[in-house]
């Protein structure tokens, strides 16, 4: 982001150093820990918080602190990639492990909260793990409280302070008071927020003079000056340090004292603020931070970044997770833009699409996906050539092994597959790197659209593993009579809600042109019906259209509605392979078509051949093989492309 750095030529904008866990958040609201039964899995810990938050509002940030050698400090590592930081001050500690913390929604003022910290991976940070050059490549370094709690961790701490100073750059500190993790408190007692220690403030005081910026709540102003009253805690910090002072007052917002401490501590700087709905306070200080450094390193006022901070910090302490609930910088200015009529921002659904479509786990700009989720055709065919309908299980193994094949572990591959037929088909597919797996839940052939099993979607999605996408056929035309549109639409939005509320993205493939005239405004007058219930789907996955026209008018219709939509898939409909061409060629003008989903034109002869016993596993592989490599290799030719 150019724009942010001043004229300077640092490749980061910000290092955040500290803790680094995982927060496994109870969901059911209301509940004691003690009753909680299943948990949402993030990225936890205030640097890794900040580190991500900034990140999302467009600051290039780093983290700096050590995670476990086993399964949750790759998951940090990984997630903290998905998300834009840098990992180059990230060590892996082969000895200890990743830190934890758990926690319930008690109340609206009751947060039980567990630490899992004894001996942590980011607890022994030390000073080797301070490269200089690493912190020269940044503008700013955020420290915090808690890592000056233990010796090692406060040198290394100390140190980049000390460096970052002599860079000339910004050194930013977090307060971030945890009693408990200063040895003042019971392991039970991990919400407790304050316990007044002249040790603890005597520490603090010590860090103060090398800041900058000073960010903190009421109670960690007073441990840090050792006060016991407001007004005689900002003086005492303002004694020691010249820097920028940040004051947050919960629902009340924040000021900002940048001189002097007046009287009357109103009269410092204060930012818009947003009265909303507490559902869980963790957290919210991490996004406040972000939106303040996205002002403050951005060059704005601090009247702005006080705006943005409190904006951020609005938006976590409406959601139930630390990390995941930041905001991203254009979810941020739709909320200072349109403001919102919910208190509760959680239910917002215009925000929330921006939130979701805008941290998406990865960017697909392209895919080629060979559909293989054919449950009644494949059954049909089985019966036909007396075959048992069990094969059919062995077969999409191998079809995923010709898909393997021709991806070569190239970005841009998917599949199809079904939970019917596919389970195991699913398996192998795990073992290859493709971009994408889709997953049909439709009953083959319904009409108005039924689920393949239990009407209850919503129970069954949990299972998935996060990345597989929702499939869902359904046979939609806009003449439809209202009666059969009315029902298959209220199982359209129960789909679209279940897929958000368990975090899986949703494709909805819509076929008209086998119940009525495909014309130049037939598909477009179909998604716009769709799009006013409300339901954005991440895809569509759509029948090749009459005219260019028409893809014109879809383009118009989803840009119009949703301009954050990955895309349009084509679907096949066992189409020969010349018009499967002609349909390529018609979508070289439409950038909305991002790639195909085709399924019998490739597989069905290798099906035929091989449950008939014609074709041995090998040959099978290689007919799709060839077939697919075909069809990719035609897609990318009437597009322009290569294959990456």
């Amino acid at each position: 982001m150019t724009e942010l750095r001043g004229g300077s030529a640092q490749a980061l904008d910000v290092i955040t150093i500290g803790r680094a866990s995982v927060d496994l958040y109870g969901q059911q609201i209301g509940s004691r820990l003690e009753d909680v039964t299943s948990f949402a899995k993030s990225v936890g810990g205030c640097p890794a918080n900040i580190a991500i938050g900034t990140a999302r509002l467009g600051l290039r940030s780093a983290l700096l602190t050590r995670v476990g050698n086993e399964q949750f400090g790759r998951f940090l590592r990984e997630q903290l990639a998905r998300e834009g930081v840098n990992l180059d001050g990230l060590k892996t500690d082969p000895e200890r492990l990743t830190a934890l913390a758990i926690l319930s929604v008690e109340s609206d003022s009751s947060f039980p909260l567990l630490f899992y910290r004894e001996n942590c991976a980011d607890m022994a940070l030390e000073e080797g793990d301070i490269d200089p050059t690493f912190i020269a490549t940044a503008r700013a370094v955020v420290v915090t409280g808690t890592h000056f709690a233990r010796p090692k961790p406060e040198a290394a701490q100390r140190k980049a302070m000390r460096l970052m100073g002599e860079n000339g750059g910004k050194v930013v500190l977090d307060i971030d008071y945890r009693p408990n993790l200063w040895g003042l408190a019971g392991h039970d007692a991990g919400d407790n927020r304050y316990i007044a220690s002249q040790a603890v403030s005597e520490r603090m005081k010590t860090v103060l003079p090398g800041c900058d910026l000073i960010i903190g709540t009421e109670e960690e102003v007073l441990i840090a000056s050792g006060e016991s009253e407001l007004l005689p805690a900002l003086r005492t910090i303002r004694s020691l340090t010249p820097a920028t002072i940040v004051l947050k007052r919960g629902p009340m917002g924040c000021i900002v004292y940048d001189g002097a401490i007046p009287d009357d501590l109103e009269q410092g700087i204060v930012g818009r603020g947003f009265p909303i709905e507490v559902y869980n306070v963790l957290g919210a200080g991490d996004a406040f931070m972000s939106g303040f450094l996205r002002g403050w390193l951005g060059g704005e006022s601090l009247g702005t970044a006080a705006t943005w901070a409190n904006a951020c910090g609005a938006f976590a302490v409406s959601r139930l997770l630390c990390s995941p609930e930041s905001p991203t910088f254009e979810e941020l200015q739709y909320f200072l833009k349109n403001g919102s009529p919910h208190r509760a921002l959680r239910k917002d659904e215009a925000i929330n699409h921006i939130h979701w479509a805008t941290t998406r786990r990865r960017d697909v700009p392209s895919l080629m996906a060979l559909a293989c989720d054919h449950r009644s055709q494949l059954e049909e065919l089985a019966a036909k050539l007396g075959a048992d309908p069990a094969r059919i299980r062995d077969f999409k193994r191998l079809a995923v092994k010709a898909a393997a094949r021709v991806a070569d572990g190239r970005p841009g591959y998917g599949m199809l597959l079904d939970e019917k037929h596919g389970r195991e088909a699913m398996f192998e597919f795990a073992r290859h790197p493709f971009s994408w797996l889709g997953r049909p839940v439709e009953l083959p052939g319904s009409r108005p659209l039924r689920f393949e099993g239990s009407q209850d979607i919503g129970s069954a999605l949990p299972e998935w593993p996060v990345e597989h996408c929702i499939k869902c056929l359904c046979f939609y035309h806009p003449d439809d009579p209202a009666e059969l549109k009315q029902a298959q639409q209220e199982k359209l939005r129960g789909l679209f809600e279940a897929a958000r509320k368990v975090g899986r993205e949703l494709m909805i493939e819509i076929i008209a042109g086998k119940h009525g005239p495909l014309g130049p405004d037939t598909l477009a007058r179909a998604l716009s019906e769709i799009y006013a219930l409300g339901i954005k789907p991440d895809w569509w996955k759509l029948e090749p259209q009459p005219s260019a026209t028409a893809w014109a008018a879809i383009e118009k219709t989803i840009a119009k509605h949703d301009p954050w939509c990955r895309g349009v898939l084509l679907l096949g409909l066992d189409a020969p392979a010349d018009e499967l061409e002609a349909g390529f060629a018609a979508t070289a003008g439409a950038p909305i078509v991002k790639g195909f989903a085709v399924g019998r034109t490739i597989f069905m002869t290798a099906a035929e051949g091989w449950l008939s016993g014609k074709l041995d596993d090998d040959a099978a592989i290689a007919d799709m093989t060839k077939r697919f490599e075909a069809l990719t290799g035609l897609w990318l030719a009437t597009h322009g492309r290569k294959a990456a």
